[in-house]
């Protein structure tokens, strides 16, 4: 069940609440039979909001929740009393959300941080009562402004993973089990291609009571910027962390062209991600000795680089420190 409750992609349907109409009322008490105008303004309708939490990492409360009302303003009273705002609904998502107008694509904003707010429809005005409409040549105005309607939009929720350090592979480079070994998350692991369909995060602590943030990627496959194998589902997510992990087995035929691949797999989605920070991890190391390990030394890309085991414990501390040095630099 764990594998379905990771969602990225949802769309929602949201309507603002229109404003309150404003009050056409006249004042009128015992000793005061013809008192002028003193309709109060409506109230605002209500706002769409969205909210970041960052105890939420998937879209999954709101895959079966689409639809978003807010309330309507109350109209405006007596005595130039202004109607109540109509209630503002307020969606929680998780930090990394990026928010887009479902009929246009356009980019409208994305949430970041803890708490921080984003109106994404802002309810109607009130309309204003007729004491603003008392004049020298109309001292009795019998009318008031009607409220503005709310604004509706169907809008597109994507998450993009907020990470330090992504992990970037081939199916079966590694990943997960590195990810299971340095924290403590716990990936699907096993011996076939495509084990892991959803991100995975984990914390990995190291020195001083320090830690990072470490996310696994799912596998990465030739093409996959043309939407094969996983495809562009998954390639989004690297887009946010600040560390690309690149992690090659070294029974691999060529490290460096199979690292070259990746590389350009990731050029074609989005040629920004080159500007970020690569590490490169030379997996299930425990099968070579120190002889062999020279030899494929020379010929390896020119970034930071580690031989690792994540089943022998062989170079994980090494790469910690190289990760934290690379991120902190």
């Amino acid at each position: 069940m764990a594998e379905s409750n990771f969602v990225d992609y949802v769309k929602i349907f949201c309507r603002s609440g229109r404003g309150g109409a404003g009050s056409a009322h006249f004042r009128r008490e015992k000793f005061v039979p013809k008192g002028g105008p003193d309709g109060g303004d409506g109230g605002r309708g209500g706002h769409i909001i969205l909210r970041g939490n960052e105890q939420l990492w998937t879209l999954l409360h709101l895959k079966y929740h689409r639809h978003f009302f807010a309330g309507n303003g109350e109209p405006g009273g007596r005595q130039q009393s202004t109607g109540a705002s109509g209630k503002d609904v307020v969606i929680e998502v998780p930090l990394g959300t990026v928010v887009r107008n479902a009929d246009t694509g356009e980019f409208l904003f994305e949430i970041t941080r803890h708490n921080e707010e984003k109106i994404l429809l802002q309810g109607g005005r009130g309309g204003l009562g007729n004491v603003h409409f008392k004049s020298p040549t109309n001292q009795t105005p019998r009318y008031a402004q009607p409220g503005e309607p709310g604004a509706e939009a169907t809008v597109i929720l994507e998450l993009k993973i907020l990470a330090d350090v992504g992990l970037v592979g081939f199916p079966n480079a590694g990943k997960s089990t590195l990810l299971s070994v340095v924290t403590a998350a716990k990936p699907k692991i096993a011996d076939y291609p495509f084990t892991t369909l959803e991100p995975n995060l984990g914390i990995v602590s190291y020195r001083d009571g320090r830690s990072f943030v470490m996310a696994d990627i799912p596998g990465i496959i030739e093409g996959a910027h043309e939407g094969k194998g996983l495809g562009l589902r998954f390639l989004r997510h690297i887009e946010r962390n600040s560390v690309l992990l690149f992690m090659v087995p070294v029974d691999s035929v060529n490290i460096k062209a199979e690292y070259e691949i990746l590389l350009n797999e990731l050029r074609c989605y989005n040629p920004e991600l080159l500007d970020k920070k690569k590490v490169l991890a030379i997996t299930k190391s425990d099968l070579i000795d120190e002889e062999i390990k020279k030899e494929i030394s020379k010929n390896l890309p020119d970034i930071p680089w580690v031989f690792i085991s994540s089943v022998t414990g062989q170079g994980i501390d090494t790469l910690k420190d190289l990760l934290w040095k690379v991120l902190n630099n």
